[in-house]
């Protein structure tokens, strides 16, 4: 049986780097089609009219427009309008 406590390293447990995720654009802002307005885990905002949903739960414009964000059914949404 060992007499010393084994002397590794303390902090072993490093924290990942953040995802990044959040909202990209702010409500009146133009937006070009293909640019991202939201990064999330999955679907706390919904899209709306002129935005489409990515596998990973990615919200991103589908057309020009300016990005507006309101509620339908009472579920968070973001829409892109001309």
């Amino acid at each position: 049986m060992s007499k010393k406590k084994a002397g590794g390293k303390i902090t072993q447990h490093v924290r990942p780097a953040g995802k990044r995720l959040g909202v990209k654009v702010t409500a009146g802002e133009m937006v070009k089609a293909g640019d991202i307005l939201v990064r999330q885990v999955g679907t706390w905002i919904k899209p709306g009219p002129g935005v489409k949903i990515g596998r990973d739960f990615t919200l991103y414009a589908v057309s020009d427009g300016i990005v507006k964000f309101g509620q339908k059914f009472g579920r968070k949404i973001v829409s892109v309008s001309k």
